[in-house]
């Protein structure tokens, strides 16, 4: 939907206030610029491509997340193992330093002990605005029986401390990476996977910043969509939407006008999903993306990930595919993580077929 207050609002249209003598003038006006617009919002390129390791000490990996640990510094991280919920999998970081990717280290495993070995599951990195490095990740059988844990790091990713559990009935973000609002209010999108009546679910989880205390916000609890794996998009004056993958072959939203209080009926959006994971991010100019698989279900939950695509949104609402990342026939390009970093680069990694991690840097033209 088209908004003429935000685009006077963002800068893009200078004018004063209108009457409506001169309304009509400024609407054809801003319906002439508008193609022009959102050419330049959508003008992203691929400037670097590659894999971001070699001779991997692990047979599968998945489920990646990057950060920006501090200018031109990027960590990323994800699980790998013999195959995915095998007790030998870990949690695997590599940072990029001047343009090349470190050897992959293990920071995190599944041994606790008397209690058992069990695989690890979706990392999600987050750096808070007091530059606190946090590692999320889940840990137990499977994911309708895993737990939250955590880690921190205080030397941007290069040690960490040791593993702490987060309380019960709380996962942490659950494969995107958390918001902070500007009050310090982090904000993670979670959801569960039911054990007996396989319901997906989703919520968020609001903590204050610290990690000391932890609120459990449910999303549209009745809603008839078999959702989980949000991610957040802020907007002006504080709202918020997320964006979820579901069973139903569309990305799934929901709307908050109270910065995560209360959430809307969620309700489909135009993008296609098959089942699959998906990332989202909100520029520095407010325009937002998101990297998804654009297909439908297949017969079997991982059918569909073969193909991967970028679209932009000024409003949420209305979606276009920018970039095509990955074409194929039945390999798996799946579970993409984004962001922009501090210089206004977009970066993504996603699952490469299983046997790799993938890394894309995006600039403006």
């Amino acid at each position: 939907m088209f908004s003429l207050n935000r685009f006077i609002n963002n800068g893009i249209l200078k004018a004063e206030r209108i009457n409506m003598k001169n309304w009509s003038f400024t609407v054809l006006f801003v319906f002439l610029l508008l193609p022009d617009f959102l050419s330049a919002q959508s003008a992203f390129i691929k400037v670097r491509e590659e894999l971001i390791f070699q001779d991997a000490p692990f047979s599968q990996c998945h489920a990646s997340t990057l950060v920006e640990t501090r200018k031109g510094e990027l960590l990323a991280a994800w699980f790998g193992g013999s195959h995915e919920g095998n007790k030998d999998v870990k949690i695997w970081t590599s940072t990029n330093k001047n343009g090349k990717w470190s050897a992959p280290t293990a920071v995190a495993d599944g041994n606790f002990g008397s209690t058992g070995v069990f695989p690890l599951w979706n990392p999600v990195l987050f750096k808070t605005q007091e530059n606190k490095l946090i590692l999320f990740y889940k840990a137990g059988p499977n994911p309708r029986e895993w737990w939250g844990m955590y880690k921190t790091s205080v030397d941007h990713g290069k040690t960490w401390s040791q593993a702490v559990r987060l309380p019960d009935g709380i996962l942490g973000p659950i494969k995107n990476k958390p918001i902070q609002l500007s009050d310090g209010t982090i904000l993670s999108p979670s959801s569960t996977e039911s054990v007996k009546s396989d319901v997906w679910k989703v919520h968020i989880e609001r903590s204050n910043g610290h990690g000391k205390t932890w609120t459990k916000i449910a999303v549209d609890p009745e809603t008839e969509f078999g959702v989980i794996q949000p991610s957040i998009l802020s907007y002006s004056g504080g709202r918020l939407q997320i964006l979820c993958r579901s069973k139903q072959g569309n990305v799934i939203e929901s709307w908050s006008d109270d910065q995560g209080l209360t959430w809307s009926k969620m309700q489909r959006t135009e993008l296609l999903n098959p089942n699959s994971g998906t990332d989202a991010v909100t520029l520095k100019d407010g325009t937002q993306l998101i990297v998804y698989n654009p297909l439908i279900p297949g017969k079997e939950w991982f059918n569909g990930r073969f193909k991967l695509n970028v679209a932009q949104s000024v409003d949420g609402k209305s979606w276009k595919d920018i970039l095509v990342l990955e074409d194929g026939k039945k390999e798996e390009y799946s579970y993409p993580a984004i962001i922009q970093t501090s210089d206004g680069k977009v970066h993504i990694t996603y699952t490469f077929d299983r046997k790799n991690i993938k890394y894309l840097l995006l600039e403006n033209k």
